[in-house]
């Protein structure tokens, strides 16, 4: 590997970091910041998803003016407005105006998440080019398993604005790599058109489906704000789709979804990945507000997935290569599923080593043979001249399917006055969880086919 090879990964892997960080280092922050600024479960939810929205919605127009003007540039504006929109988010006055600043980081985070992969195509090719995309993806992993962990012990030394600013110094080390590391000639589309109204259509519809069942538990359905919102989104997501259908250079792709692993990984990548993020979210929330759990202890109970994630993440990529992805895309997810099953019997005072760290420990395990494999499977069957969007599109599925998940288990886990989390609610989520998980497993078992040469 060159030397410019191997700044360009390490700042890839620093910039995209801070976006998959913040995607969970927030959760263990929102009874602080609920004790701080006020509102209940419903604004807790708006500050992970406002996020999540924005980042999901408008991932693949990033990568479309990473194409236009060039990835490099792209990155660079998208790690600077990334610690910015961190800076805005740290002195927030009040919830409605730090859900406003979670969007912004969410949009910044759709510059720079493409465009650090596209760096990393254009720097490395052949079996060195899967490595750096296997390498990349194993941080990014680690970094959405670690966030409750360092946000946890940021916020027992100082307050919950301090995981925000935690963002700034990490972005300006990574600008200052990449203005005097890296390489600056890419291969740029200026025939490239974005699909400004696919990403506006998406992110509108996205956003009134969310706004309907985050607002349901305290409106009921009958509410205009709800009725509305679910009426309106599924209408925009419907002109959505036509719209791609039509766009000759669409952000959703649909000729993809012709190859049949690319479609079945999709799917489960929704049921995972949504299942991921309802399992972080009220996993935190519960220790914190019911077992009362300190951030740090929250965050430090989920240590084992970071380490199992670390240690095995390469062995399970490089088996699945070996043996093909179709058994590890079933069983993973089986597993991590039934694990989660075991957390809705976890009692209000949980013995950590007794009752938590033993679903978390197969959680991990599960996990571990399920992220890795499905990156690979996605890539593959998209081909090298569509990784790039392939990868986006993946990676806007994984946290839309967070988005949505979030706000529909939110609907069944939430009180009767809508203020809280209970330990019912809890139990709730983390049944609805599992099964999603395990659906997962199921649609990889079905769906899923070896390559021959790979076929076990």
């Amino acid at each position: 590997m060159t030397t410019a090879a191997r700044y360009t990964l390490i700042a890839t892997i620093l910039g995209s970091s801070i976006v998959f960080i913040d995607s969970t280092v927030v959760n263990v922050a929102l009874p602080p910041i609920q004790q701080d600024l006020g509102g209940g479960l419903a604004a807790q939810q708006w500050i992970v998803d406002a996020y999540l929205l924005t980042l999901g919605s408008l991932i693949l127009v990033g990568g479309s003016l990473g194409d236009i003007f060039g990835a490099f540039r792209i990155f660079n504006i998208g790690v600077a407005t990334f610690g910015l929109a961190s800076a805005l988010c740290a002195f927030a006055p009040n919830v409605d105006t730090l859900i406003v600043f979670r969007g912004l980081q969410g949009i910044a985070g759709a510059l720079l998440t493409p465009a650090s992969l596209a760096l990393i195509t254009g720097t490395f090719s052949g079996a060195a080019r899967g490595a750096a995309i296997g390498t990349w993806t194993a941080w990014s992993g680690i970094s959405t398993v670690i966030g409750p962990l360092l946000g946890g012990w940021l916020i027992g030394v100082s307050s919950w604005r301090v995981i925000f600013l935690l963002n700034v110094p990490i972005a300006i080390v990574t600008l200052a790599l990449a203005l005097t590391k890296l390489p600056r000639h890419e291969h740029r589309k200026p025939d490239t058109r974005v699909d400004f109204v696919g990403g506006i259509l998406c992110a509108a519809g996205l956003g009134g489906i969310v706004l309907g069942f985050i607002e349901q538990p305290q409106r009921g359905w009958g509410d205009p704000v709800v009725a509305g919102g679910l009426a309106g989104g599924a209408v925009l997501l419907a002109a959505f789709i036509v719209w791609e259908m039509r766009f000759p250079q669409p952000m959703l792709p649909l000729r993809l979804f012709g190859k049949r692993n690319f479609s079945v990984t999709n799917i489960e990548t929704f049921a995972v990945y949504g299942g991921l993020s309802t399992w972080g979210f009220f996993l935190v929330l519960f220790l914190q507000q019911i077992s009362g759990y300190s951030p740090f202890r929250a965050g430090l109970a989920t240590i084992p997935v970071t380490i199992v994630m670390f240690f095995l993440s390469r062995y399970a990529g490089r088996f699945s290569m070996r043996y093909g992805p179709r058994l590890f895309m079933a069983a993973g997810p089986l597993i991590a599923g039934a694990s989660t099953l075991a957390l809705a019997r976890l009692p209000v005072h949980p013995n950590y080593w007794v009752d938590l760290l033993p679903p978390l420990l197969g959680f991990s395990f599960g996990l571990t043979l399920t992220v890795a494999p499905l990156t690979t499977t996605v890539l593959s069957d998209a081909g090298p001249a569509d990784a790039g969007v392939a990868s986006g599109v993946n990676n806007a599925v994984a946290r839309i399917a967070g988005l949505v998940a979030i706000a529909v288990v939110g609907i069944a886990a939430a009180s009767k006055q809508g203020s809280g989390l209970t330990a019912h609610g809890f139990r709730v989520a983390m049944l609805i969880t599992g099964l999603l998980i395990c659906a997962g497993g199921i649609i990889g078992a079905v769906g899923i086919r070896n390559p021959e040469h790979q076929a076990t």
